[in-house]
């Protein structure tokens, strides 16, 4: 399947539109706006767009693929809240919630603060990142039995440093932190989502490698929100919505995802 989108005169109708409480997909011409507006922090705000219907999770891209987006934020990315991005994943976490599945993904991903998903060793849980996940691996399923134990020994620092690396492997979690003043202007995101692994690039340079990645369908996704979530080896697990206090907007102005 192929999806080519420059949103000159409509959104292409294979997109699945999701707009809840003062989120909104604007198409603009020759641009799309994932825009939220002032708000408290009661209410989640999301304008997203996917290839799958959300409640039926009827995922259709797997590997040999291409994707390739221009886009930027609407304002400075130390003045926004929430996440946003885009790229590929299993709809594993949602509003409200924790984790409701086992975690795939390859994507860029921005998470403001107090966001941390903090799973990659050493890299810092929120910011502008390229990353993967899949805790579809047999090697995960082995080590989360001895989760709850795991959790209390990362809270030493020396047990976190020799033994984190273990568990990050069996999650095939990886990430790459990209510049986050990237948004301020539009920049060109590429992967190539391959059998073998993944190339993610800006504007053409290589800012991420990975040879393990997600080998079976998921569903394209792009959006902005104001969730947080919080996720420590050391086992804080917390989620939370934060208040927009002016508009923000993820801008995109081309979509390509072609086989490779």
């Amino acid at each position: 399947m192929q999806i080519h989108d420059r949103f000159e005169v409509m959104l292409d109708p294979r997109w699945k539109i999701t707009q809840m409480g003062q989120g909104s997909v604007v198409r603009r011409p020759g641009s799309v706006h994932f825009t939220l507006l002032p708000n408290d922090d009661s209410t989640y705000h999301n304008a997203q767009i996917t290839d799958y219907t959300p409640d039926k999770k009827d995922f259709q891209f797997k590997p040999p693929l291409k994707m390739q987006i221009k886009a930027y934020s609407s304002l400075h990315p130390n003045n926004l809240v929430g996440t946003a991005g885009f790229g590929f994943w299993n709809h594993a976490l949602e509003p409200g919630k924790l984790i409701s599945g086992r975690p795939q993904a390859l994507w860029f991903f921005f998470g403001a603060p107090p966001h941390n998903i903090a799973l990659a060793k050493d890299v810092p849980g929120d910011g502008w990142k390229a990353a993967t996940i899949n805790t579809r691996r047999w090697q995960f399923a082995v080590l989360a039995p001895l989760a709850p134990l795991g959790m209390l020994m990362m809270r030493v620092k020396s047990l976190y440093n020799a033994l984190w690396g273990i568990a990050q492997q069996s999650m095939a979690v990886t990430e790459a932190v990209l510049d986050k003043t990237l948004l301020t202007m539009e920049h060109t995101y590429t992967l190539e989502w391959r059998t073998d692994g993944a190339i993610f690039r800006v504007d053409d340079k290589v800012v991420h490698e990975t040879n393990i990645v997600p080998q079976n369908n998921l569903g394209f996704i792009a959006w902005m929100d104001n969730q947080y979530m919080i996720v420590t080896p050391q086992g804080y697990f917390k989620s939370g919505l934060s208040a927009i206090k002016q508009p923000q907007a993820l801008v995109l102005s081309e979509i390509l995802i072609e086989p490779l």
